[in-house]
């Protein structure tokens, strides 16, 4: 790819990659710092609702305060970029609009946010780098869509897990083995009662929002992430929720096959997560019954197979997501993204909702998120996690149960919630092919 040399002739240009910033919370900040790290690409502007995470952010990477702009207007944006100055602003569909930025990179993690930036950012054919996975599952296919149809850059970012992992996925497949299970690890059993009060002073210590760390501990990070690489792959939950269970390093090669050879699954190709101790690493187990390659994978490897680990033990998140915003800008090349609706995340009550209740989103003490193959989902009637924050329950709804059309109304004035029902109209009931 060469993406190293390209940077660096952008970089002896004078005209590095200009990234917009929409987000500046834990992610969104280190990423800003990373890519303060790299040659031939830089932050100009950062949008968010608190612009002095923006002020902040800059200043901590070294730039002078007086070089720090705030602007309410596209012109402002611009003049300013083309000064030399960084913009900070509250608005973030300026960053959409202003040509002098190359790509942005939507780091929010609120669904209806991104949505809206990611389709901005394609009606103007500017690249958008998700690291909002929660946009992703819930429209992310219609996205997608989109964007090829306007020639513009939809993707999903590398270094969250649904990046990792199709870049295991797209290895296995161009070494002609078949992909039974992709993985990742979880550093903390699923408590899926979590609460944001219940975890307040574990956040604190981490500098981390309540809610986002109630979304990991709750479980739906996790249901999120590998709904992502489904939609990008093909594998599904092999149960609603997907096993999850407690694997070391040596035995995951068997325990996630069919259960046919001694695993876990019904299905062959699926996705799944252990809460072993190699956290934060992500995993593909891979087959062949070529006797040449088994024979050429014992001398490689010392295993025996046909059922082969690879093993990334690590990914790095935002640190990683600079090569996604290079391979975009530099190669219009897509690091994953949705190709149609295989699996879906639903809304699962973490306590008794009485009728008339106006529930909270991702992360609240109200719901969790569930991973459910797609056209299941769609059966039930259930309700996508993304649509389903300030929602209102229409009838008593008991915990740990489905939301669904029948007992629950979204709110059908969000931006999302619109953008959700082109995306059924366009894909209907197409989906996981099994």
């Amino acid at each position: 790819m060469e993406l190293i040399r390209k940077l660096r002739g952008r970089h002896a240009e004078g005209r590095p990659i200009s990234v917009g910033l929409v987000g500046c919370g834990q992610m969104g900040s280190g990423l800003a710092h990373t890519i303060n790290n790299i040659e031939g690409m830089a932050v100009c502007a950062i949008a968010d609702v608190d612009v002095r995470r923006g002020i902040t952010t800059f200043v901590d990477m070294g730039v002078p305060r007086e070089s720090i702009r705030s602007a309410e207007t596209v012109s402002q944006v611009q003049d300013a970029l083309r000064i030399g100055c960084r913009v900070v602003t509250a608005d973030a569909e300026l960053l959409t609009q202003a040509e002098v930025i190359e790509a942005n990179v939507e780091a929010t993690g609120v669904p209806d946010v991104g949505a809206r930036i990611a389709l901005l950012s394609i009606e103007h054919q500017k690249p958008i780098i998700m690291l909002n996975v929660e946009t992703d599952i819930t429209v992310g296919a219609y996205l997608s869509c989109l964007a090829r149809k306007k020639g513009a850059i939809y993707t999903v970012a590398s270094g969250d897990e649904p990046g990792v992992c199709k870049m295991l996925h797209e290895q296995a497949v161009l070494m002609g083995f078949e992909v039974v299970c992709l993985g990742k690890c979880k550093n903390n059993p699923v408590n899926p009662d979590a609460t944001p009060d219940q975890y307040a002073e574990e956040a604190a210590r981490k500098d981390m929002n309540p809610k986002i760390l109630t979304s990991f501990v709750d479980g739906t990070k996790t249901m999120v992430e590998m709904a992502a690489v489904s939609n990008a792959t093909g594998l599904l939950p092999d149960v609603p929720g997907m096993h999850g269970p407690k694997v070391e390093v040596d035995d995951l090669a068997r325990v996630f096959i069919p259960k046919a050879d001694g695993g876990i699954f019904s299905c062959r190709g699926a996705v799944d997560y252990s809460t072993g101790s190699f956290a934060p690493g992500v995993f593909a187990i891979v087959y062949t019954g070529d006797k040449r390659i088994r024979k050429d994978m014992k001398f490689i490897t010392r295993a025996d197979g046909p059922y082969y680990l690879h093993l990334r033990p690590y990914h790095l998140c935002d640190i990683e997501t600079p090569q996604s915003i290079a391979e975009a800008v530099l190669l219009g090349e897509v690091t994953v993204a949705s190709e149609q609706m295989h699996s879906e995340v639903v809304a699962v009550t973490k306590r008794n909702l009485k009728a008339g209740e106006k529930i909270a989103g991702i992360g609240s003490a109200d719901i969790r998120g569930v991973i459910y193959p797609y056209e299941q989902a769609r059966r039930q009637g259930a309700v996508p996690l993304g649509i389903a924050a300030g929602g209102v329950a229409v009838t008593d709804i008991p915990k740990r149960s489905v939301l669904t059309e029948a007992n629950f109304a979204p709110n059908a004035s969000t931006f999302i919630y619109d953008m959700r029902k082109e995306q059924d109209a366009l894909f209907g009931s197409k989906g996981a092919g099994r």
